[in-house]
């Protein structure tokens, strides 16, 4: 057995882990990173940007079979996709990020070893990577773990039935698809193979898909899914899989794979966490402002800490920590985490919703009023702004359009420096831009929009 000693342990490379660790090196702390795979957690292997590049691939195919349909003049042939291919590509830009982020966290002076890290005490931590066991020792500890996809009892991983990590991973576009669960996992992977040529089947429990999100926000992707020929079935709930068949309350579903895309827990189990008696919130790891748990030294971050589960809030609380450890007086603020569900069309939001604060109003700018998303083809969505009434301090922003997740720094950069309706309305936006949108829901808000 190999011994270690250590200023900051961090157990977990994903994206909090390791820009914990890149901060901590930066800042002159002597910093071990443990994970028992590749550098970059679920969102860099399995998640994040793997599905963004199935989107991609399935976006330009879906361009290409469905052009001459099109207004634009354009006339094409047969086209076709091997998936295999595609995965491949897609494995190769995992590659390269998993390698950066290793160099990176070398470059910040920050140790990484791998294997499967337990808790043997507060400040002790044992790690296994086959027969070769370390004891490393350090006087900071934070859990970053993340989490994995829900498993159905009726419905257990294996063979046909997939999590987003198997679906990720097909070497073939399969001919028909039940989605289990209309969350935003469920619907980006949904539409991706819709747009391959799958016929898919969404099931989801509640009365309406996305729920989390409002209905105005999530109407625009209902009826693409309409567009797309997906077939989606709201209060049905799944019971059973055998044949090729779903079983749900509301009669059978043909289904070559069935994805299921539930939601995630917490992955605490194994790490010895129960041992250490850490208060938790439900499934999830309770944190103070400073993301300390219920034991002085241990930290926890990212997807163990509950929602939101995103990968960009991992990354702030990893970057804070390592702050904190280093005597820096900061604390966690999570008014201006925007989200971003990359459906067709992509969904962001930032801060308050309507009718969240007293005292707020909403306002909205279509897309139809713009003149990029008309070149664009794509005049779906609009952009709304929840400001308050009394001294016009923007609150929230939302957005539901064709590329919107790119206005999302606009957004949380308008709430986090305390912007008013005067400062976007007043600020020069370039045209013709979908960006146009947010000068113009603040514009309205006003009073006096210009282009509705």
């Amino acid at each position: 057995m190999a011994d270690k000693k250590c200023k900051l342990l961090i157990i977990g490379a994903g994206p909090g882990g390791y820009v914990c660790a890149i901060r901590a090196g930066q800042l002159g702390i002597d910093t071990i990173v443990v994970d028992e795979a590749a550098p970059g957690g679920t969102c860099l292997n399995i998640g994040c940007i793997p599905s963004k590049a199935l989107i991609h691939a399935a976006d330009e195919f879906h361009k290409i079979t469905h052009a001459n349909d099109g207004p634009l003049g354009i006339k094409t042939g047969g086209a076709s996709i091997d998936l295999a291919e595609t995965v491949a590509w897609k494995d190769g830009i995992v590659s390269r990020l998993t390698g950066g982020v290793a160099g990176l966290m070398k470059r910040a002076g920050a140790q990484y070893v791998q294997g499967r890290a337990r808790f043997l005490d507060g400040k002790t931590v044992a790690v296994t990577n086959g027969d070769e066991i370390t004891q490393i020792r350090a006087e900071h500890v934070v859990i970053a773990s993340g989490s994995a996809p829900v498993e159905l009892p009726f419905l257990p991983f294996g063979g046909d039935i997939l999590s987003s990590t198997e679906a990720l991973s097909l070497d073939s576009v399969p001919d028909t698809l039940a989605v289990v669960g209309g969350g935003y996992i469920g619907l980006e992977l949904g539409t991706a193979f819709a747009k391959l040529g799958t016929k898919v089947t969404v099931v989801e429990a509640a009365d309406r898909i996305l729920p989390t999100y409002d209905k105005a926000l999530t109407a625009p992707v209902a009826k693409r899914l309409a567009a797309l020929g997906v077939t989606v079935m709201t209060g049905a709930k799944a019971e059973g899989f055998a044949e090729g068949q779903l079983t749900t309350d509301q009669g059978v579903v043909q289904a070559d794979k069935v994805l299921v895309t539930v939601g995630r827990r917490p992955r605490t189990q194994g790490i010895g966490v129960e041992e250490l008696a850490l208060t938790l919130d439900g499934p999830f790891i309770r944190i103070d402002q400073t993301c300390q748990t219920s034991m002085r030294g241990i930290y926890a971050i990212g997807d163990v800490t509950g929602e939101p589960m995103l990968a960009h809030r991992a990354m702030a609380q990893g970057e804070m920590v390592a702050e904190h450890i280093a005597g820096h007086a900061v604390e966690w603020d999570k008014r201006a985490v925007p989200a971003v569900c990359f459906t067709d069309p992509e969904i962001v939001t930032c801060g308050a919703l309507p009718g969240e604060v007293e005292g707020t109003k909403a306002s909205e700018f279509p897309f139809m009023a713009n003149g990029r998303a008309m070149t664009c083809e794509r005049e779906d969505g609009f952009i709304r702004v929840v400001f308050r009434e009394a001294d016009h301090a923007v609150l929230g922003l939302q957005a539901v359009g064709a590329g919107v997740s790119e206005l999302s720094a606009a957004f949380s950069l308008t709430i986090e420096m305390g912007a008013c309706l005067e400062d976007i309305g007043s600020t020069i936006h370039a045209h013709p831009t979908q960006s146009e949108g947010l000068q113009e829901a603040c514009l309205r808000a006003l009073g006096h929009a210009l282009h509705i």
